[in-house]
C-alpha cells in the first residue's frame, strides 16, 4: 500500500503542475456548496473537471459531516503527481484517514453468511 503524506508535497512558488486537487464552487448566494475535484491547473475555478473526488458543505452544523471524500481516487491522483490546494490539503489531513477506515470496513465482508 502506498503511504502518502500531504507534507511530502512542497509548496514552491512557481512550480508548474498539470493537475491540482481543489474546490469547485456550486450553490447559490448565501448557500455555498463545493465539490472537491481533480482539475487542470489552467482551468478557472468553476471550469471543466477531470474527476469529482468529494464534496464540502460549510452550512452543515456537525463538522465531521461537512466533508465527503473518495479516498482511493484521491490517493490515485496524489500518486500521479496532483497537488492539493491549501484548503484541500487541510481536509485531507483531517478527514482522509476517517474515510479510508470507513471504506475498508465497508469493503470487508461482515463474516460468513448464515445458512438455513
Amino acid at each position: 500500500m502506498i503511504e502518502l503524506q500531504i507534507a511530502d508535497y512542497p509548496r514552491v512558488k512557481g512550480t508548474i503542475v498539470a493537475v491540482r486537487i481543489r474546490m469547485k464552487m456550486l450553490g447559490r448566494k448565501h448557500r455555498h456548496f463545493f465539490r472537491i475535484v481533480a482539475i487542470d491547473s489552467r482551468q478557472p475555478r468553476d471550469g471543466r473537471i477531470l474527476e469529482e473526488l468529494g464534496t464540502y458543505d460549510p452550512t452543515i452544523k456537525n463538522t465531521d459531516e461537512r466533508v465527503r471524500l473518495k479516498p482511493e481516487r484521491i490517493k490515485y491522483w496524489l500518486s500521479v503527481g496532483a497537488l492539493p490546494s491549501e484548503r484541500v490539503a487541510v481536509f485531507l489531513k483531517k478527514y482522509l484517514a476517517k474515510f479510508e477506515q470507513a471504506s475498508a470496513t465497508a469493503a470487508s465482508p461482515a463474516g460468513p453468511a448464515p445458512t438455513a
